[in-house]
């Protein structure tokens, strides 16, 4: 069983983040067993075409996951978490392992990153909002279900003995991941604090294709504000909705602008990003469309 120990101080200092190496290495492992990461299977099929890049990392792949670092900064990019997978002492020839790495990601996560860095862009906003309005025990409660909170511990089962720790007064860095399908500690190193990954809300869809709005929802709002809301029932933003549509991002801003002032998008700004969504009368026009198509469809 995994359980970390919480000071009064440590929940003062409690951080999110995301890390493209960790999702790099997780990405990885997820090719290794198919059966257990179902949900990945459209990408896993498409990574397993790609070369050699992934064969020659897979032998180094527990080494890999033991050295991991604990993500530094909430949207840290790939080239700056590289350089800190050595650790205090280095990888057996970590040079070239550092580079399979760069070559790994290059060809089978990089091509999706705007993708899942969208999910996971999600998510943090999604729980640095539930943080300010219902507590950190609400955080917590929800970010799988084999946690537990009581007293001052975090605790989850189907970990290692090692996963055990006390913060004293470090602090904790929260991280989702697409990729990883159960909680994960990385210890931390120096003054980084140790860092909790924990499965992504929004997973789910990653890999679905958006179905593209009916005629009705068309002709009523215009085909592209009508595609737009559509990829809005989880939170995406302005790059992301524009690299979905290939609409310019300029463009994409100015359907939103409509969207928000009828009412059928909210924003919700996290960071250097504002994040959309459909309100409540933006699901309720699109579930009236998808039933209609369904029902039109049926026998």
């Amino acid at each position: 069983m995994g359980s970390v120990r919480f000071g009064v101080d440590d929940l003062a200092q409690l951080r999110f983040a995301v890390s493209p190496l960790l999702e790099t290495v997780a990405a990885l492992r997820a090719t290794t067993d198919p059966g257990g990461h179902a949900l990945h299977l459209p990408w896993i099929k498409r990574a397993l075409a790609v070369g050699t890049e992934r064969t020659a990392l897979v032998p180094h792949l527990a080494e890999l996951a033991a050295r991991l670092p604990p993500p530094r900064c909430p949207l840290a990019e790939i080239d700056e978490e590289l350089p800190l997978l050595d650790g205090p002492a280095p990888l057996e020839g970590s040079p070239e392992l550092a580079g399979a790495v760069l070559a790994w990601w290059r060809v089978g996560v990089r091509p999706y990153w705007a993708r899942v860095r969208a999910v996971l862009e999600a998510d943090l906003a999604y729980r640095t909002r539930q943080l300010a309005e219902d507590g950190i025990q609400e955080v917590f409660a929800h970010l799988h279900p084999g946690l537990r909170w009581a007293n001052d511990r975090l605790t989850w089962g189907g970990g290692p003995a090692a996963d055990r720790l006390d913060l004293d007064g470090r602090g904790i860095t929260l991280t989702p991941s697409v990729f990883s399908a159960r909680p994960i500690l990385l210890p931390g190193r120096g003054p980084t604090p140790p860092c909790l990954v924990y499965p992504a809300r929004g997973t789910g869809t990653l890999w679905e294709r958006s179905a593209e709005p009916g005629d009705g929802l068309a002709r009523l709002l215009g085909r592209s504000r009508a595609g737009l809301l559509s990829r809005t029932s989880t939170p995406a933003t302005t790059t992301a909705l524009a690299e979905q549509t290939g609409l310019t991002p300029g463009a994409v801003s100015q359907h939103l602008t409509v969207l928000r002032e009828t009412g059928l998008v909210t924003g919700h700004r996290y960071r250097r990003e504002v994040y959309y969504r459909a309100s409540e009368l933006g699901l309720a026009l699109l579930g009236k469309e998808g039933g209609r198509r369904r029902t039109s469809g049926s026998g």
